[in-house]
């Protein structure tokens, strides 16, 4: 949601509105929630690597999941149900990384020293 600041009293008695605006008082926009917008901001400029960080740890999955695993939008409706099929397109992605890391003969050991 959008807000829009606007003292046209305050504009009337300026001495800096020729320089700030060409209109009789100026308005000012901002999200509802740009503060929050504005701390990421900071806290990103302070840490300039760790949004890359980011992108290498969490997106990834996410980006295989779509693209890899045709799993664009979410067959059902309803949080619960949502959260079951993310479930279990999450506990494929996990089973596939895992084959892809540990090999099958190094899951099927794996499953048989678990017991």
């Amino acid at each position: 949601m959008k807000i829009d600041y606007c003292n046209r009293d305050a504009c009337k008695a300026c001495t800096l509105r020729a320089r700030c605006t060409g209109n009789r008082f100026r308005c000012v926009s901002r999200l509802e929630s740009e503060a929050v917008l504005d701390r990421m901001a900071e806290r990103l400029a302070k840490r300039p690597g760790i949004l890359d960080l980011r992108r290498e740890s969490v997106e990834h999955p996410f980006g295989t999941i779509k693209q890899s695993m045709n799993q664009g939008a979410f067959l059902m409706r309803r949080l619960e149900n949502v959260r079951g099929e993310f479930s279990l397109t999450a506990l494929a992605y996990n089973i596939r990384r895992a084959i892809t890391i540990v090999g099958i003969p190094g899951m099927i050991a794996a499953l048989q020293a678990w017991d």
